[in-house]
């Protein structure tokens, strides 16, 4: 809550008066004091929360990729196909990240 005062407009901070010990507006300039008693302090504002959309395009990703001969890095699995689709994430003076996903466990991982 932003108060200002009446007799010269500038803006009123707390702080405790001298006189009756409790919390008041007090103006930096003037002797205006306003009693802080009964008022609410804050205000509690719940915000809604932002839907994050999926960077890599959510369900539809992996719909119509390309395969190609890459090895699965989990040592149980031993696919050597994998799903493949490419993203310049970085600076244009960097590589292109290619992001894959075996086709036999379904592992994701990504090179750069």
């Amino acid at each position: 809550m932003l108060t200002f005062c009446p007799y010269c407009s500038n803006m009123l901070v707390v702080t405790r008066s001298e006189t009756t010990g409790s919390n008041t507006f007090s103006c930096p300039t003037c002797p205006y004091e306003f009693p802080i008693v009964g008022l609410q302090m804050f205000e509690r504002k719940e915000l809604p929360r932002k839907v994050v959309d999926d960077v890599l395009g959510g369900e539809g990703a992996w719909d119509n990729v390309d395969q190609t001969n890459a090895q699965c890095p989990v040592e149980t699995c031993g696919s050597n196909k994998a799903y493949y689709f490419q993203i310049q994430i970085r600076s244009a003076d960097e590589p292109m990240t290619t992001f894959y996903k075996c086709c036999k466990c379904g592992h994701r991982w990504r090179e750069n």
